[in-house]
């Protein structure tokens, strides 16, 4: 049989809402409305964790944290990790992966932003049996960021690419996509294509083609406290937000664009951010701005161009779905909730301060803390 050729686009901190066909005022994503609108709309999605190590390891292993190895905010994905890069290439793909990898060792004593976290390097026994690598750990650096691996230097240290982070990121995968078109791979190809943003620092500046909203433009939602200091600060970094969110769709949209109409695609992204919603900001929250993430899906079988569907889907759902899809037969495995949770405290500013777990459906969601009290969110 002829297998799909796959791309997974994955992004960091992009809530379900935040797009023009889903009337958010602020959100300027003609490229991925359009991508959007050839697709399905998986319109429940979840993340399983709404922090980046949790839910990425997750996603790589379609292994819920802890069990896949990643309990603390510090931990590294086990180096015998069984990935979705592995569970392809048993079914004859060749495999890449692009971007922020995140699930890497990491010096704690180290900032969490900037040049110093942005050169930790990755070595190739722990890149997730990828056979084309070409990434970095994180840094958060969204202009001018450190690469390593094929194309950049092979296993030698990260080096600085001049550059917007997320235009960097697709135009490594964008030419990898073309050079290994027509059937030149001698396999059939999988994707992994990873960008950090629209993550902070949301002061960050971005192409010159995303115009940032001044703060006073943005809309917020109604669950925004009005007139202190919770407004001014989501106003300020939603401003911030979206510039990114512009910039990125953009590189998106040619990523997708180069990978051509033939290709399935799927893009989400590992968690969202509250954004000053309840009066809370980041992510780990149980909320639904935290918990929430887009899921597109084109040309995959059984999902219907411009179909939307409410089942209830995670980010850990995905592999199963490839390996579904790779045997050219649709994802029958639709459970009716799916488990969410936060398998530790991360001690950092405004992220959620306490472990809980729970579930949600298309219609209901609970949530438990770790003493077993239900947590009553008043969404």
């Amino acid at each position: 049989m002829t297998r799909p050729d796959f791309l997974w686009i994955i992004t960091t901190q992009w809530r379900a809402g935040a797009f023009g066909r889903a009337g958010d005022a602020n959100a300027r994503t003609p490229c991925l409305d359009a991508f959007a609108a050839e697709a399905t709309d998986f319109a429940q999605a979840v993340t399983p964790h709404p922090f980046g190590p949790f839910a990425r390891a997750a996603l790589l292993t379609g292994v819920p944290s802890p069990a896949n190895g990643v309990r603390d905010y510090w931990d590294a994905l086990p180096g015998d990790a069984h990935t979705v890069a592995h569970a392809l290439a048993a079914r004859g793909y060749g495999t890449a992966f692009f971007g922020k990898w995140g699930v890497g060792e990491r010096d704690r004593s180290a900032p969490l932003v900037g040049e110093e976290a942005a050169r930790i390097a990755v070595p190739p026994e722990r890149r997730g049996g990828f056979d084309r690598w070409t990434g970095f750990e994180g840094g958060f650096l969204l202009n001018d960021p450190f690469f390593q691996g094929d194309g950049v230097g092979g296993d030698a240290d990260p080096v600085r690419v001049s550059g917007y982070q997320s235009d960097l990121v697709a135009a490594y995968a964008a030419d990898w996509w073309r050079q290994t078109a027509d059937g030149r791979l001698g396999k059939p190809r999988f994707a992994l294509v990873s960008f950090e943003a629209p993550h902070p620092p949301y002061d960050a500046p971005t192409t010159a083609g995303a115009r940032r909203l001044r703060p006073d433009e943005v809309a917020l939602a109604n669950n925004v406290p009005r007139g202190g200091p919770v407004e001014a600060r989501a106003r300020r970094e939603l401003a911030g937000y979206y510039a990114h969110i512009a910039a990125t769709d953009a590189a998106v949209g040619r990523l997708i664009e180069a990978a051509g109409p033939d290709t399935l695609v799927v893009f989400s992204s590992v968690h969202g951010d509250m954004h000053g919603a309840h009066g809370l900001f980041r992510k780990g929250w149980p909320h639904e701005e935290s918990v929430r993430v887009p899921l597109f899906v084109r040309g995959a079988p059984g999902c219907a161009r411009g179909g939307v569907s409410d089942a209830a889907v995670s980010l850990l759902d995905l592999q199963v779905m490839a390996l579904s899809w790779s045997e050219g037969l649709p994802w029958a495995g639709a459970p009716e909730r799916a488990e969410i949770s936060m398998p530790s405290v991360v001690a950092l500013p405004d992220q959620c301060d306490r472990v809980w777990r729970g579930w949600r459906s298309a219609k209901e969601k609970k949530v438990w803390t770790a003493d077993g009290l239900e947590w009553v969110l008043g969404e």
